[in-house]
């Protein structure tokens, strides 16, 4: 399914850049973690400093990156969720990855203003996103509204970083050009695990109660994820915008990839 955060600013382990967190990477025992939302709750890909890769899962959030941090010290956490929610309009983030995307712009949804998503009901959210964002919001954007909102509320107290990461934009990136295959099918599928593989995220047939109850496609969003949140590490991702767009919440909202 279908998202750094201003808390990138002070980290409690005292790495105030992505060129500090690249150095970070290099030691023994590292790692960062990719998050996609699944049935169950939360699908997590913890990528290794070696490569190799655990499965995770949890009903939410907060216990996903626990139980990450059982396994190795996290750099970072990229999440398939929006970080730093408008206060009106679009927001840049979401047009520049419909532009990368092209034909496959439809996986990226307009992501609604705070105050819509803050309502309790959906004819009045969608109609107080008309007022301020021009359109209204569909049901099924609605529907992600306790994900959105555990999202924004989760990302403010992580004690490690949280950057907002779009598979598609991902995968998009690793793959140099458009994709042509839908994720959900057989050859999107195959397509996005090679192109996984290629880049050293190698992700086995035994995952654990992750394989058992998340679908392919969120398993691979999540691998996705942890690819960008390592390039993130690195310093070398790509931001949509760069420099990121601040709202009112103050967290700087850009996709990494």
């Amino acid at each position: 399914m279908r998202r750094g955060t201003g808390t990138e600013r002070s980290w409690s382990f005292g790495l105030t850049s992505a060129r500090g967190l690249a150095l970070a990477c290099k030691t023994a025992g590292m790692a960062v973690l990719g998050v996609d939302a699944c049935r169950g709750g939360w699908a997590g890909i913890l990528l290794h400093d070696d490569g190799t890769v655990t499965g995770l899962l949890d009903a939410s959030l907060a216990g996903l990156a626990s139980a990450a941090q059982t396994e190795a010290e996290l750099v970072a956490i990229g999440v398939d969720m929006p970080i730093g929610l408008p206060d009106r309009g679009r927001r840049l983030a979401d047009v520049l990855a419909r532009a990368v995307l092209g034909p496959r712009r439809a996986s990226v949804f307009l992501t609604p203003v705070r105050e819509a998503l803050l309502l309790d009901d959906y004819a009045g959210a969608s109609r107080r996103n008309r007022e301020l964002a021009g359109e209204s919001m569909s049901r099924q954007v609605y529907a992600l509204r306790p994900r959105l909102l555990e999202a924004d509320a989760w990302a403010r107290t992580s004690p490690v970083p949280v950057v907002e990461v779009h598979p598609e934009v991902s995968f998009t990136t690793l793959a140099g050009g458009h994709l042509t295959t839908a994720k959900k099918t057989w050859a999107g599928a195959t397509v996005r695990r090679r192109l996984l593989g290629e880049a050293g995220i190698r992700i086995p047939d035994d995952l654990g109660r992750l394989g058992d109850v998340a679908a392919v496609d969120d398993v691979l969003d999540a691998a996705a994820g942890a690819w960008s949140a390592r390039r993130y590490a690195e310093g070398i991702a790509r931001r949509y915008p760069d420099p990121p767009q601040v709202f009112s919440d103050g967290y700087r909202a850009t996709i990494y990839a």
